[in-house]
């Protein structure tokens, strides 16, 4: 296996990031949150706040305002990803905006063709490997390119196809679910992300 990088942090998405009514709706990342670590479950992600207080990422399935489809249930992006939109769009991008669970920390762009075979997870502390299956693109919403976008104005159509184009593909991220979807793993950051590709 060779190894993608290291896990830089943890979040969820409280609630959903996207707020307000159609046709004016806009992207929110208020709703993330940092995790001191993650549980993952066959039914999604569950922040870990201390030893008795958790809390339930949207798209995880017993949310009540649940955004699960059976396949979003953990979503995975890189800090490569990152740089790359940050000189396209600018220095608001901050690390973990686009709300993926996982945020590893690598030099090299990740594609699907790189994860479609599925991903792995090494826990530091045991070594303990926790197979990652499903891999398939994050695709990028209205709402989020708008936000990558900055425009103080609503942006033209031709603008956000554009963004939208840039940020598919992997760029805004990738789902996963758990291959053993009667598991509970915890993970947390500094715990590596490795690849059989």
């Amino acid at each position: 296996m060779r190894e993608i990088g290291s896990i830089k942090l943890v979040q969820i998405q409280r609630s959903p990031l996207k707020r307000g009514e159609k046709p004016h709706r806009y992207y929110d990342p208020s709703e993330i949150l940092t995790m001191s670590s993650l549980l993952l479950t066959g039914k999604g992600v569950i922040g870990v706040i201390s030893d008795d207080e958790h809390l339930l990422d949207v798209h995880h399935a017993d949310h009540p305002r649940s955004h699960h489809q059976g396949d979003n249930g953990i979503s995975i992006g890189f800090t490569s990803h990152y740089r790359s939109m940050r000189a396209r769009f600018g220095e608001h991008l901050l690390d973990g905006y686009a709300g993926e669970n996982i945020l590893v920390e690598t030099e090299e762009e990740q594609t699907l063709s790189d994860l479609e075979g599925g991903v792995t997870i090494e826990i530091a502390a045991t070594g303990q490997l926790v197979p990652l299956k499903d891999i398939m693109v994050a695709a990028p919403c209205v709402e989020f390119s708008r936000f990558s976008l900055k425009e103080d104005n609503e942006p033209s159509a031709e603008q956000l196809k554009k963004a939208l184009q840039f940020l598919n593909h992997g760029k805004r991220g990738f789902y996963a679910t758990l291959a053993d979807s009667a598991s509970f793993i915890e993970i947390q950051a500094g715990d590596r992300l490795l690849t059989s590709a």
